[in-house]
Order: structure tokens, then sequence, then C-alpha cells
């Protein structure tokens, strides 16, 4: 199924005959328009404290309500992926983030309201400082807690995408020495 199944109608001028132009856009066979479907931006941080624990969250709210999440959402129009992380870590834990340092990235898809919107999620590593007492969830998060690495299961995860960076962080030495 085309992932542009559910826009029967032509946005700019209402006509039906809005058709499938290749795998991510569609086109309106009566004014030409082409609506493409790229994927949204969204940021995931691994953040580590003092003692190479690793910052899990508890999602509060659909999809995968429940289940471990990084800290993290969506990118806004006319912000950084910097920003971005920077605003979403206030928002879901209360704390600003002391180093960052952008490591990789995964598509995933993120079901929302019956949709699927493909998204580019972009990971960053964030240091803490020594003041972890404020952590605190808010927004979308239910709680949040510290994992030492032994004890994380990429398998814990709501999203394939986080699972597969999570495995590559487990992986990654160099970031959880102590210092």
């Amino acid at each position: 199924m085309h992932p542009l199944h559910v826009f029967a109608y032509c946005p700019r001028c209402g006509s039906r005959r809005f058709v499938e132009n290749d795998s991510s856009s569609k086109r309106c066979e009566d004014c030409g328009f082409v609506y493409y479907l790229n994927p949204k931006a969204s940021v995931a941080a691994f953040v580590m404290d003092g003692q190479s624990r690793l910052l899990v969250c508890r999602r509060a709210f659909e999809p995968s309500r429940g289940m471990l999440d990084l800290p993290g959402g969506f990118t806004e129009c006319g912000e950084t992926v910097e920003e971005a992380v920077a605003r979403e870590l206030s928002e879901e834990i209360g704390w600003a983030p002391q180093e960052m340092k952008y490591l990789y990235s995964y598509p995933n898809i993120y079901r929302y309201s019956g949709f699927d919107v493909h998204t580019m999620d972009l990971f960053f590593w964030c240091r803490v400082g020594d003041d972890v007492e404020t952590l605190k969830a808010h927004d979308d998060v239910e709680s949040c807690f510290w994992l030492p690495r032994e004890e994380i299961c990429p398998d814990d995860f709501a999203f394939a995408s986080i699972r597969q960076a999570v495995k590559r962080l487990l992986g990654a030495d160099e970031y959880w020495t102590v210092g």
C-alpha cells in the first residue's frame, strides 16, 4: 500500500485524481501538484551520568505506552536538531545537557492517529552534571530512571530505531567510560 494512501484528494485543488507518482509522492492529474512524503526529523538522547548509567524513560502515552524509550521527540520548524535535543530534555526531564555530541541516525515509522509518520531519528550522546537528583518525568514521560550498561535490554525499547541505536551504543565502549 502506498504510504500516502489515506490522502484521496489533492490538497491544492481538491481533485480526486490524486494518484501515486512514485514511492514517496502523489501527483494531481488535474492541477499538476506533487505532494512528497519526506521523513520528519526527530531526536533522541543517550543521557549518561558520572557513573556511566543510561537514563531511560517509560512512555506515558500511545504509541507504545509503558515501554522504555530515550528522552527526545520531533523537531519543530525553525530549530536545529541540537536545539530540539535541549528543548526535549527540558520538556521531558527538566534538564539541559551539559555536553552533547551527535552519534548517528536511523529511519523509523511512528504510527500516530492511524497514520504512519516516516521519521529520521538522530541520536545524540549527552553527559549530565553532578545534579542528577533534579531529573523528574514531565510531558509524555511516565517515569525516568538510570540503568547500568549490563541491565539494558534493547528489546525492552518501544521503537525499532531506538532498539537499533541502543544495540549500537552497547557495542561502543568509548561512551561508557566514566569521566
